[in-house]
């Protein structure tokens, strides 16, 4: 630390060059902080204790393959299985074709299942009595300023009504919400409908469910559960495939996109880049400072300390941008997901953001002061200070 105000002085020599290096690694840890956010929340879907006692059993073929609702009571009587629903993908549009929502048609106690989800009672006993009603995450309600008591139409993608139009209308009865003003997660945004009158007014469903979701009493126990239901259809035409709810979220999201890939192929190009400018600096820098690290050396600074300063300003410089980049993203985060009402929903910057983040900051400034240390190190007198 003794010998910080003379690396201070080194990073701001050229004052113009310094800060728009600072720019670019700021842009660069602003975006490795929206995407890392990203990345850390889908590797984290169903990690909850409710999502571990969770299990999702689809068709063996594929999600889209419907399953018999017959199989429900048998998957009741399996043993650790302490209760079951049941859900269908309606696929809904809202206004327009392009404009999906996350739109589910599900049994009536398909919400005992989801204990940190949260509906007003009254709002609950209305759903249950109301035919076409459907119950709506707060982020979605907000998104479309919608009011419960309001009628709104949805056209489904999939599956036609009973008058051959895929126009549908539903009372939106009610709001889905975290507990305790916790997020709700997944649920938040989305819309649940009633399966009874979902298989009523389409033609294209009879006694077929989309997947089953089970609730385990032990978690324990829970591959062994998983194993129990998938014998019950082996060597039948609904052949199943059970998972923990983790897994299946995983699943279903590596069939549409590899997202831990598509976020490290764009932060590997981002700090490949970011290697190359912030070394041109450095390189350029030291390039600059030939003489005046030749008289340090003459006044008694050994070749260590002068290793150790070259490389104390490179990571001092990643340091400084990458705090400010990772900085901006926390704060922007919350207020682009507040400002878009929901349309835009990015995570929040954890401690695992952060500390992967420092500790790039401190690779990426040890990788790109390396050269340019060695070779101040390494420096003559002689030959520096007449030029040579």
């Amino acid at each position: 630390m003794k010998y910080f105000h003379l690396i201070w002085a080194a990073l701001f020599r050229r004052k113009a060059r310094t800060f728009l290096t600072l720019a670019s690694i700021l842009a660069a840890f602003l975006l490795f902080g929206m995407l890392d956010g990203i990345r850390t929340t889908f590797a984290q879907l169903g990690q909850s204790a409710d999502g571990a006692q969770r299990l999702q059993t689809t068709s063996r073929l594929s999600i889209v393959e419907s399953l018999p609702i017959s199989l429900e009571s048998r998957i009741r009587r399996i043993d650790n299985i302490q209760d079951v629903t049941w859900a269908n993908w309606f696929g809904g549009a809202y206004q327009n074709p392009r404009n999906q929502l996350f739109t589910f048609a599900v049994a009536s106690n398909y919400l005992d299942l989801y204990p940190e989800v949260d509906v007003e009672p009254a709002q609950l006993d209305a759903w249950k009595r109301t035919r076409d009603g459907i119950l709506v995450g707060q982020q979605m309600m907000t998104r479309f300023g919608w009011e419960v008591g309001q009628r709104i139409p949805l056209q489904s993608t999939i599956f036609p009504n009973s008058d051959g139009t895929l126009n549908w209308s539903f009372e939106i009865v009610g709001v889905l919400r975290g507990k305790e003003g916790r997020s709700a997660g997944f649920t938040d945004a989305l819309i649940l409908m009633h399966y009874d009158y979902f298989e009523e007014a389409t033609p294209y469903v009879d006694d077929t469910v989309g997947w089953y979701i089970s609730r385990v009493s032990d978690v324990n126990r829970s591959d062994a559960a998983a194993k129990a239901i998938d014998a019950l259809s082996v060597n039948s035409p609904n052949e199943t495939k059970t998972m923990n709810e983790q897994a299946a979220m995983a699943a279903q999201l590596n069939q549409m996109a590899d997202i831990g890939l598509i976020v490290g192929s764009i932060m590997g190009a981002v700090f490949f880049t970011l290697l190359l400018l912030t070394g041109n600096t450095m390189a350029q820098a030291v390039r600059e400072r030939t003489s005046e690290l030749a008289v340090l050396k003459t006044i008694g600074f050994t070749s260590a300390s002068v290793l150790g300063m070259v490389l104390a300003e490179s990571i001092l410089l990643v340091v400084i941008g990458g705090v400010l980049g990772l900085g901006l993203a926390a704060v922007l985060s919350p207020v682009v997901t507040a400002a878009s009402n929901g349309v835009i929903s990015l995570p929040a910057i954890g401690w695992e953001s952060w500390a992967l983040g420092l500790g790039l900051m401190i690779v990426i400034g040890l990788l790109v002061g390396a050269l340019p240390a060695l070779r101040a190190m390494r420096l003559n007198i002689v030959d520096a200070l007449a030029g040579r």
